[in-house]
């Protein structure tokens, strides 16, 4: 479980930070500024900042359940590396516009959760 945390963990720093700097190259001097005013940014800039902030609305109840999964030994891994795929899934959909399968995948996501939760009742 603990390698799961941890490509979590990578997804959210590739997911935060890296990809939307990467496609908002264009606007370097924005990103090593105080960020005081407004830059025109791409739609898939604005798309993966959106699935970002999805990913950081579930991502403190993953991480309860993973970490609470190894306390009471009990293993979820099968679930948790579900909702990762799914999350990875997720973020793909979100960039390149596909509305039907992201709804999917984050519903899938929201399934691996229960997922996860249910044997630790």
């Amino acid at each position: 479980m603990s390698d799961i945390i941890l490509y979590t963990l990578a997804l959210t720093l590739f997911q935060i930070w890296l990809l939307p700097m990467a496609v908002n190259l264009k606007n370097s001097a924005y990103l090593l500024s105080n960020r005081d005013e407004q830059v025109e940014t791409s739609v898939t800039y604005q798309r993966i900042k959106r699935a970002a902030a999805n990913l950081q609305e579930t991502l403190p109840i993953f991480l309860t359940l993973a970490l609470l999964s190894i306390i009471m030994n009990v293993d979820t891994t099968a679930a948790a590396t579900a909702w990762l795929a799914l999350r990875v899934i997720h973020l793909a959909c979100y960039a390149f516009g596909i509305a039907l399968i992201r709804s999917l995948s984050w519903v899938g996501s929201i399934v691996a959760l229960v997922y996860m939760a249910l044997p630790l009742l």
